[in-house]
């Protein structure tokens, strides 16, 4: 079990590392979210393979890997931030330089595909990392929310991460309070750790889930994968984000999302609470993963205790 490290926090003035660990972006949405880190006050240096496209990925597994070992080794980067996802992230996930990365412990932000790296990552090394929106994929669109910008102050101070119904409708699929330390992200992902080296461990831990395009019978399949493995029955309480464009190929021949998550959570006797804007969404509630978090169902209120140092 490795002890849990804080990234020290960002200050004014900071150098951020860009990289691309999964799909090719697009180089105007990245140069587009090059204001936002200004405004943050930060500099920022984009990796070799950022702007390489090999066919769904960005550049080769090699060269994805080297950028992201980069900007761990580089003593200027401060902290780094994912461009965008897709897919690729878990390709080269066995080849992480863990002995690096614990030597050389900074912020590393991103969300979706970059789930496989945050769980490979925490549980390799005990760094905490930060589940939350990408410079080309959010902070570049027209559609990105004040609040998900806002969401970034929390690299610069050490603050608790507070959600509650003011920031969005929360309904208690079963009640209770309980406590442990975040994981989580992307369903897909995490289903599809399990049997490696890198498989999700959700023992006593608050697992949070969100995915993106999966119609109800995907999502089934993937909660059945995840209970047939323990890892819901393992985890002391449910965080259930957001499961953007499920719509049903088939509406006539459907369960519905709810009763999904209704079937394979509802009933595990802790907490489970659904609704939270974490995801592909907005606003896109940037948390922490490797932090202690409270899940009160009763209340329906989540607090994530500070994810730097």
């Amino acid at each position: 079990m490795n002890r849990m490290i804080r990234p020290k926090r960002l200050a004014n003035g900071d150098l951020i590392g860009i990289v691309a660990p999964a799909s090719p972006v697009a180089r105007e949405d990245v140069e587009r979210s090059f204001s936002f880190l200004e405004q943050l006050g930060l500099r920022y240096k984009v990796g070799q393979s950022v702007y390489k496209r090999n066919g769904y990925l960005a550049g080769s597994d090699e060269e994805r890997l080297a950028d992201l070992h980069d900007m761990f080794r580089d003593p200027e980067v401060k902290g780094i931030f994912c461009a965008g996802g897709g897919y690729g992230s878990a390709r080269y996930a066995d080849q992480l330089d863990m002995e690096l990365i614990r030597q050389h412990p900074k912020v590393f932000w991103g969300f979706s595909d970059i789930t496989y790296l945050h769980t490979a990552i925490r549980q390799g090394t005990g760094l905490v990392t930060f589940h939350g929106p990408m410079l080309a994929s959010c902070v570049a669109k027209d559609e990105f929310h004040e609040l998900s910008g806002k969401m970034f102050g929390q690299l610069f101070t050490p603050v608790e991460v507070h959600y509650s119904e003011a920031i969005s409708p929360l309904e208690t699929l079963n009640g209770g309070v309980a406590e442990g330390e975040m994981v989580g992200g992307n369903l897909t992902q995490l289903a599809n750790s399990l049997g490696s080296e890198r498989e999700i461990e959700t023992n006593q831990k608050l697992l949070f889930i969100e995915d993106i395009g999966e119609e109800p019978y995907k999502v089934d399949r993937l909660l059945n994968q995840l209970r047939l493995a323990g890892k819901l029955r393992e985890a002391v309480g449910i965080i259930i984000g957001d499961f953007a464009k499920a719509e049903p190929s088939n509406p006539d021949k459907t369960l519905s999302l709810d009763e999904v998550f209704d079937h394979y959570l509802a009933n595990l006797g802790k907490p489970v609470v659904k609704g939270f804007k974490m995801g592909h969404c907005e606003p896109n509630i940037a948390i922490p993963l490797g932090v202690k978090g409270r899940l009160d169902a009763n209340e329906k209120t989540l607090t994530i205790l500070p994810g730097v140092d």
